[in-house]
């Protein structure tokens, strides 16, 4: 099941997540956040931007449909954030649900690999130096 499968430009709550995904006869949570950091490759940052294409929604619900439709997966929830993010602040949150913590640590790997390496969102990284520069993630 897809619970949540979204891209929004306010910020991301990763309780509503795994609440998103609890169910009975789950054994295990796993959630990861991908925050903001003050860094990258040496460099400091002070704040990121991320712009996502118009699919960008609708490839997200397929990444999470492909976690969901595994027999082992009961739940999954995702979202990314675009716009103007601070130090700190949460950029991705994936938190999926299982009988067994293995099988839930293995697909919420998936989803967050996936969705990093199919999702049409850029991000501009500000540098603390006034320089900036405009690369593909999430």
């Amino acid at each position: 099941m897809i619970a949540i499968a979204e891209v929004l430009d306010t910020p991301l709550d990763l309780a509503a997540h795994e609440k998103a995904v609890a169910d009975p006869r789950s054994g295990a949570v796993v959630s990861f956040q991908g925050v903001v950091r003050d860094h990258d490759h040496g460099r400091g940052v002070t704040l990121l931007e991320y712009e996502g294409h118009p699919s960008a929604a609708q490839v997200l619900r397929e990444v999470a449909a492909e976690i969901a439709a595994d027999p082992d997966v009961y739940a999954v929830a995702v979202s990314h954030r675009v716009g103007t993010l601070a130090i700190g602040d949460i950029a991705l949150i994936a938190s999926v649900s299982t009988a067994h913590r293995a099988a839930a640590f293995a697909a919420c790997a998936r989803l967050v690999d996936e969705a990093k390496a199919r999702l049409p969102i850029w991000k501009r990284q500000v540098f603390a130096d006034g320089t900036d520069e405009w690369v593909n993630c999430p």
